[in-house]
């Protein structure tokens, strides 16, 4: 039996003494047993008690230890300011309940005098627990004070020294998802610290128990993401352990977010992109960085590439390059899973990436040695009738 079990059997038999003590004595004049026996007496009363209880927690220390176990785990999870707020807002909210509650008591009555205090105890404390914890951000910042000077003469505060840097880069579920973020950040580019909102963690926990299976691999890759930043320590990471229970949508959570922390979001979402634009939050969106880091083709490059599949228009062909950038080949679909050298005729930036538009390059070939050889016959037919004339 582990310690924390005979802690609580210790407990419950001590509070046994205390009740044994104080209402056995009643429980016997109940029963018409008033006069002193020996299970009747200071002695006995607070030993039958401690022994009731003993035997009640043998049952009930198994579930006890549980409960423990949970909320112990519970706090070891929670940030040091989570749990101060926390703390103090209860201590708060218990004080108000014992001003309001103590005219009640002078009243005469069991539920007036016993029953409401309680009452307003729990309901109390636990509207100053959620105010507490739940608005952290807000008495932090009521309680910081703007241009603070330090010891040393220098101005302490809360804003970045430059407009253009921003601390914290808040990820959103589809970026660890999508699982590039791992490998910026190996590179380095990425600087300041990154940022996971508790919301973000929930929705990835949420995909990875989904009944779907492609979901469920999605999901799970977010999480193995998330858990090699972490470990690997490449940059700061750390987690929000706030929410805005007022805001149902996690996109609207994150720009929250981002206008209260002065971030910035690291997404690869399209639509979301496109919302941030009228938020006047700034986005590092991976796929636009994808396509300005892709090679320039200029008209009449040469290219290599394998055409996989037709084309919307008529007798086109679709290839991709290596950086998945899609390339429209003319004629392209008389070359399918075929190797193909072709020239650029024009390319196009679009949303969703660039395109590139060519023709096969033996096509320019053959039209190129068909003008030469109709050249060629031009001046042959020239150079016969040249003589004639010189002759006339």
């Amino acid at each position: 039996m582990n310690k924390k079990r005979l802690i609580i059997q210790g407990i419950f038999a001590f509070i046994g003494l205390g009740l044994g003590a104080v209402y056995l004595p009643a429980c016997w004049a109940l029963t018409g047993l008033t006069t002193r026996t020996w299970y009747n007496n200071e002695i006995s009363n607070p030993l039958i008690g401690a022994l009731v209880l003993w035997l009640l927690s043998l049952i009930l220390s198994g579930s006890i230890e549980r409960l423990i176990n949970q909320f112990e785990k519970t706090l070891t999870s929670k940030s040091p300011s989570y749990l101060l707020f926390g703390s103090v807002s209860t201590i708060i909210g218990l004080i108000f309940a014992i001003l309001i509650s103590t005219p009640l008591t002078r009243i005469d009555s069991v539920f007036f005098g016993g029953i409401v205090p309680i009452i307003l105890m729990i309901l109390f404390g636990y509207l100053g627990f959620r105010m507490g914890t739940t608005k952290r951000d807000e008495w932090r910042k009521l309680f910081q004070f703007r241009g603070k000077k330090a010891d040393d003469g220098e101005n302490i505060i809360d804003r970045p020294l430059d407009e253009n840097y921003h601390h914290y880069k808040i990820l959103d579920t589809n970026i660890l998802i999508d699982g590039r973020i791992y490998d910026l950040v190996k590179t380095g580019f990425i600087e300041g610290t990154l940022l996971v909102p508790n919301f973000v963690l929930y929705e990835l926990q949420y995909i990875a128990d989904s009944s779907d299976s492609i979901k469920r691999v999605r999901g799970r890759r977010g999480l193995d993401i998330l858990n090699k930043l972490q470990n690997e320590n490449l940059v700061p990471v750390e987690m929000y352990e706030g929410d805005y229970e007022d805001i149902p949508e996690v996109d609207s959570k994150l720009i929250r977010l981002a206008k209260e922390v002065n971030g910035v979001i690291v997404t690869n979402d399209y639509n979301l992109n496109k919302v941030i634009e009228f938020q006047n939050v700034q986005v590092l969106n991976i796929n636009a960085l994808a396509n300005a880091l892709k090679p320039r083709v200029i008209p009449g490059e040469h290219l290599n590439v394998m055409v996989v599949k037709n084309g919307t228009e008529r007798q086109q062909g679709v290839a991709y390059l290596d950086d998945g950038t899609m390339v429209v080949v003319e004629d392209g679909r008389f070359y399918l899973n075929d190797h193909l050298d072709v020239i650029v005729t024009s390319a196009i930036q679009t949303d969703a990436g660039r395109m590139i538009f060519a023709k096969p390059a033996h096509s320019t070939t053959e039209i190129t040695e068909k003008a030469a050889a109709a050249k060629n016959n031009a001046r042959k037919a020239k150079a016969k009738t040249a003589p004639k004339s010189r002759k006339n």
